[in-house]
């Protein structure tokens, strides 16, 4: 979608095209209601300043849509099929899957919620040590790493929408 067709579009075909890159509804809403943007640049700025800050319900509700990494996403939804692509690179190694699956439940046991990175451009091994990482962190740091990064992923979503 380009920029003209984001800005031209109905606020719910927008809010269709912009709720695949992050589920949360108040970030959606702003980018729809701030249309125009005058520039793709000047729309990727707004969408980084609209996600500060995200509170703890927020980044919850949205990470009950995300796969745990390593698992492949199903379904047919555009956010599924943007999951499967951006992991595309973890291994699928038994040891790593292995691996990935205990970091998993590790995490999830201290936090209560899915680990949450950003895969494009990491390798399994780089998620691992992070996953690793992570693991040792208070719940209030970890929480900002997490928010932090779904605001990647939003981000890098939103350039896909607007190169598709």
């Amino acid at each position: 979608m380009t920029l003209d067709a984001l800005n031209s579009c109905t606020p719910a075909e927008a809010a269709a095209k912009l709720t695949p890159c992050v589920d949360i509804p108040r970030w959606v809403d702003a980018i729809v209601a701030a249309r125009p943007f005058s520039s793709e640049a000047e729309l990727i700025a707004f969408a980084e300043n609209a996600a500060h800050p995200w509170t703890e319900a927020e980044i919850d509700g949205t990470l009950a849509h995300h796969p745990r990494i390593g698992e492949r996403a199903q379904g047919s939804t555009a956010e599924a099929a943007l999951s499967r692509n951006e992991q595309s690179g973890v291994s699928t190694a038994v040891e790593t899957q292995t691996a990935l699956l205990e970091g998993n439940r590790a995490y999830e046991q201290k936090f209560g919620r899915v680990f949450l990175i950003r895969a494009a451009g990491r390798s399994a091994e780089d998620i691992l040590a992070a996953l690793h990482d992570r693991l040792r962190n208070p719940p209030g740091q970890e929480l900002d790493i997490v928010a932090q990064q779904l605001r990647e992923i939003a981000i890098l979503r939103l350039k896909g929408v607007l190169a598709a």
